[in-house]
């Protein structure tokens, strides 16, 4: 993997390190066996004859003795003889809620320090395993691939350091997360992905199903699925219009709440993955007819389906084989204007409507530079950012401009507004993958499966000690 697609793996991991935990549903005896066991109240017989076998020897008529405390929180760990601390959770869990500005209730951020101390645990394992290949990463490596971190974040390494402490974390612990990235990626391309075969007849087949469906839909769908019978109907469809509701204000992501989807998708939080538009069929009507009408980002329900609801959100549509729009590489120029403090907001928008009458006298891109100083606005120039890493909204906006046009102005009377000035734009190009980016995906995949057991390994046959 290229040492950008390994940065991005750690910022990627930033952000889905924010989406929480995962509860597990018990029903029935089940129930009333974590009732007991929590309660301390004294052990009793639970029968059930009707527990699916899982591979496990579990006697139908069980006892449960002793007393779990859910309260108990085990924030230290030796793995290996390694020692994570309570301070390297902290400073992580700090890390994660600045970078996705998360408002955590205490049952929240207790279930974040738990699948943070996983992450590290298995960090640790993968730099050790990498360690027993003679893999290491060298502090040259390790400076640079910070440095571009730092980058990432539009600051300076010193400024890295400052905005980290701020945060209450650490460079230490940013520098432990990129030295496990860098580390197990290279062990996976040693010692996995030399092994890894891929026919010319599966890319020959993948080609062939691609051809057979170029010009069909396809939908990326995420789904929550709660059930609800007739007593309790109103109660799940209030709580889940509360839900879409602090989706759409961006309080908290759809990946939260999918964590408490009761569908088979559970495992992927909702992820339903893409789907053909001859295969929304398999989905309840409703489903069906409200992911035919979402566009990108957006989000439907509740829906009434069989047995509950549902909510829907389409994270991303494509057309096979043929130019998506939103694949277009632009080059983009923003301007950012800040406002002094306790600005109020209908401040904020009379000075917004003086910037709109600016923006809008715009003679491309060439005098950018001159109405960036008239309004003493910063000025940032990308020109490899392609549509569909934008957010939805402005992904529309983009596409209907015309070179040297400007957004609306768009953020907050705390943070400032911005607006990106378009300087140009190189459509995607029109085709089904070349062989060798479908072999590159086949083993990419299967790279990943590897590692997924690999881990699980190492995590098997790891000495870890909870403290």
């Amino acid at each position: 993997m290229a040492r950008d697609g390994i940065l991005k793996n750690v910022m990627t991991s930033m952000k889905n390190a924010a989406r929480i935990g995962r509860r597990v549903g018990f029903t029935g005896a089940g129930m009333l066996a974590i009732i007991v066991a929590t309660c301390g109240l004294p052990a009793q017989t639970v029968e059930d004859n009707s527990v699916p076998p899982v591979g496990l020897d579990i006697p139908a008529n069980m006892q449960i003795f002793g007393k779990i405390d859910p309260n108990v929180r085990k924030p230290t760990a030796i793995v290996n003889e390694t020692v994570i601390t309570g301070t390297d959770v902290d400073q992580r869990v700090n890390l994660i809620v600045a970078v996705n500005q998360l408002q955590l209730s205490p049952e929240d951020l207790d279930r974040l320090k738990l699948q943070i101390l996983r992450g590290l645990i298995d960090e640790t394992l993968q730099i050790q395993q990498a360690k027993t290949a003679d893999i290491t990463v060298s502090a040259d490596e390790l400076n640079q691939s910070y440095a571009r971190v730092s980058q990432q974040f539009q600051k300076t390494e010193p400024e890295m350091r400052a905005y980290l402490r701020s945060v209450g974390s650490s460079e230490r612990t940013l520098r432990k997360q990129i030295e496990a990235e860098l580390a197990w990626q290279r062990y996976l391309r040693r010692k996995v992905e030399s092994s890894v075969n891929v026919s010319e007849e599966e890319v020959k087949a993948v080609i062939d199903r691609l051809k057979k469906a170029q010009g069909t839909s396809e939908y990326h769908l995420k789904e929550i699925y709660l059930s609800a019978g007739p007593d309790r109907a109103q109660q799940v469809f209030d709580n889940m219009r509360q839900m879409i509701q602090s989706i759409e204000k961006g309080e908290k992501p759809f990946d939260y709440y999918a964590q408490f989807t009761e569908s088979s998708a559970r495992a992927q939080k909702g992820d339903l993955g893409w789907i053909a538009a001859n295969q929304l069929t398999y989905l309840p009507d409703s489903l069906s007819q409200a992911a035919q009408k979402l566009g990108v980002g957006e989000v439907a329900g509740p829906i009434e389906v069989p047995g509950g609801f549902s909510i829907l959100y389409l994270v991303d549509k494509r057309t096979v084989g043929m130019a998506d729009p939103r694949d277009s590489k632009l080059t983009l120029k923003q301007l950012t204007v800040h406002f002094p403090a306790g600005t109020t907001q209908a401040g904020a928008t009379a000075r917004v409507a003086e910037l709109e009458k600016t923006t809008r006298a715009l003679q491309g891109c060439g005098t950018v530079a001159k109405v960036a100083s008239e309004l003493s606005a910063e000025v940032v120039d990308n020109d490899s950012v392609v549509v569909r890493q934008l957010p939805p909204k402005l992904q529309e906006m983009v596409l209907a401009m015309q070179i040297g046009q400007a957004t609306p102005w768009f953020g907050t009377p705390e943070e400032g507004v911005r607006t990106l000035v378009l300087c140009g734009r190189d459509d995607a190009a029109v085709a089904i993958p070349q062989p060798d980016a479908i072999q590159d995906q086949i083993t990419q995949t299967r790279v990943n499966k590897r590692a997924e057991a690999v881990l699980r390994d190492l995590r098997r046959d790891a000495v870890i000690e909870y403290r």
